[in-house]
């Protein structure tokens, strides 16, 4: 336990945690960042200041281990939001039953504040691609995945968001936008959204369409929570791409795109998300307190607008 002369040089939010109080409300007013193995040691010797940490579902399925020997301890000082990234909700093929009872599983066990899954697909048959591949805009697959969502939501027993995907190409049978397809999709469901600010920059520079049109016509009332992560360009001879890789930090274009975001959503949970070429989690921490300040100044605007 920490002294009391240096416990009076904690906030009251890193005291709670030291002292081994949950904070799941921190979730709503503080940026979080991804949970990965690298940080586990120094999250429990530091216990930084963030609003909540973010695991994707299927590093944690196994019943023991180390990666759950940590996440239960991280867990009771900390907020979580849980990001499944193999269910295949746009696929072709029905849920994989076994699989969606095992996140279920880790969900009651976890009890994060969100659940969250993509709009992409990943499977073919019994094969798993290991990718989260777009879908096509039509009714076809409309209805199927309201029907996967409709299932997921009815084995969690809680509502959850679904994330806009990044996309370099687009199927010649589509019939709609993508935002007429997340429209339907929500109110069919009654799930939420994850908007993820990234995939929306790649998108549209893949596509050559302006990402803040996309941000002016997305359906802001059902987003729950925020992501924000880093990408890479493809500077190929042909076609340039951006590619949604998860291993920089935060761009430029991005940063001002989530400003622009919230003045139409609002406030909302953000996540810094990581996945590649980990800086030590003090970048993490400096990147997530940049965008509380983005978000406290979003605020102060949205209420003087207001006013």
């Amino acid at each position: 336990m920490t002294s009391a002369p240096a416990k009076e040089t904690l906030s009251n939010d890193k005291l709670s945690r030291v002292e081994g109080v949950s904070t799941p409300s921190s979730f709503f007013h503080q940026t979080g960042i991804s949970l990965k193995s690298k940080y586990f040691h120094s999250i429990l010797a530091d216990f930084p200041e963030i609003g909540f940490f973010e695991i994707h579902a299927e590093n944690y399925l196994s019943k023991g281990g180390p990666a759950r020997h940590y996440l239960q301890q991280i867990r009771e000082h900390y907020a979580f939001t849980v990001h499944g990234v193999g269910l295949s909700i746009g696929g072709e093929m029905p849920l994989d039953k076994q699989h969606l009872n095992r996140v279920a599983q880790l969900v009651n066990e976890i009890k994060p504040e969100v659940f969250s899954e993509h709009l992409a697909w990943s499977t073919h048959n019994n094969v798993f691609l290991n990718d989260l591949l777009p879908v096509a805009y039509d009714q076809t697959t409309l209805n199927r995945v309201c029907e996967h969502i409709d299932q997921l939501q009815s084995t969690l027993q809680r509502r959850v968001l679904i994330e806009n995907p990044s996309t370099y190409f687009e199927f010649t049978r589509s019939d709609r936008s993508e935002i007429d397809f997340i429209c339907e999709m929500t109110k069919r469901t009654g799930c939420g959204l994850l908007l993820d600010v990234n995939n929306v920059e790649v998108s549209c520079f893949n596509q050559k369409t302006d990402p803040y049109d996309y941000l002016n016509a997305f359906p802001v009332h059902a987003v729950g929570q925020i992501h924000l992560a880093g990408h890479t360009l493809d500077q190929n001879a042909i076609i340039p791409l951006k590619i949604d890789s998860h291993d920089e930090a935060v761009c430029h274009d991005v940063w001002d795109l989530y400003q622009h975001t919230l003045m139409h959503v609002g406030d909302c949970p953000t996540l810094i998300e990581r996945d590649g070429n980990l800086p030590p989690i003090a970048e993490l921490l400096t990147e997530a307190h940049y965008a509380d300040e983005i978000r406290a100044k979003v605020r102060e605007s949205r209420h003087e607008y207001t006013a």
